[in-house]
């Protein structure tokens, strides 16, 4: 493993652990509260046994999560997310990027890049921190950082352990929010859209990339093929997991329409909402501003 470069790095190590255990009180004490039936997948299962589930599934594929990423898609995730960070574009200074689900960092790493290629000489450092309720996923994301050992000109990067229903982080804190692949996972996304509005400052902008629907008859029945018939079987050859990766096809199914989580992002007080489809629709990007 690679040293650490001095400034470009901040790792809560207890902290995370503090986290990490309030992140799974909270969850659990909402849903002893309200325990309505819920899904996992295909399944049909009580919230408060959802979050233990999705935690699972991601302690069981975190160390093959990103090898899995590039046999299921074929590569082709790599470029979705090339695109999210250009229609971001994140310019300015001293921007604070808070990358919720953000787990093994493939959107923060592309990030921190984007930032050296701004070369203006009296550009403030910008911060970024990645935020996951699964440890095991920003343990892998810390070591990946760590091998990768970029130049950073004074941008830090942070982990934290927490619940995307209820952040850590005070009112008004980040200038852009992402949330990669993450947000379908989560039991009550009404909840996570209005904390990602919260901890945003006005004028901040809401960034999700997320795998949705696609429309052509043909084309979707092609996918649901794929998805259905190669994506688990290949989970069980490549890292000896088939339920992750079956909970992972269902879980897109289930997950609303575009313009249906058009219309969530804008009842959690978003404005300029916006969609676009990659791929014919199996993946969107959704935009909207804090005003």
């Amino acid at each position: 493993m690679l040293p650490l470069r001095r400034t470009s790095l901040l790792i809560h190590r207890l902290p995370l652990a503090r986290f990490s255990s309030n992140a799974r009180e909270n969850v659990n004490q909402s849903a002893t509260q309200h325990d309505s039936d819920t899904h996992f997948g295909f399944q049909t299962v009580k919230e408060s046994d959802k979050w233990k589930k999705v935690h699972k599934v991601f302690e069981e594929v975190a160390a093959s999560y990103d090898l899995m990423n590039d046999a299921m898609s074929m590569g082709i995730h790599r470029v979705w997310k090339d695109i999210f960070m250009e229609r971001l574009s994140p310019v300015g200074n001293g921007i604070r990027l808070l990358d919720m689900a953000g787990g093994t960092g493939d959107i923060a790493f592309r990030y921190m890049k984007y930032l050296q290629k701004q070369t203006a000489p009296d550009r403030k450092p910008s911060h970024v921190t990645v935020c996951d309720i699964n440890q095991n996923m920003l343990d892998v994301g810390q070591q990946r950082w760590e091998k990768l050992n970029l130049p950073t000109a004074g941008d830090t990067i942070e982990w934290v352990c927490a619940d995307a229903e209820k952040l850590p982080f005070e009112d008004s804190t980040f200038s852009v929010y992402t949330i990669a692949f993450g947000i379908r996972n989560c039991t009550h996304i009404d909840k996570v859209l209005s904390e990602a509005h919260r901890v945003l400052k006005p004028g901040g902008r809401f960034m999700c990339l997320e795998f949705s629907h696609v429309n052509n008859e043909y084309l979707k029945w092609v996918y649901d093929q794929y998805s259905f018939q190669v994506i688990p079987p290949m989970g069980q050859i490549l890292a000896n997991q088939w339920q992750p990766y079956q909970y992972l096809v269902e879980s897109i199914r289930k997950f609303p329409q575009q313009n249906e989580f058009k219309t969530m992002i804008q009842n959690a007080g978003f404005k300029c909402v916006e969609y676009e489809n990659l791929t014919f629709g199996v993946v969107a990007i959704h935009s909207g501003f804090k005003l």
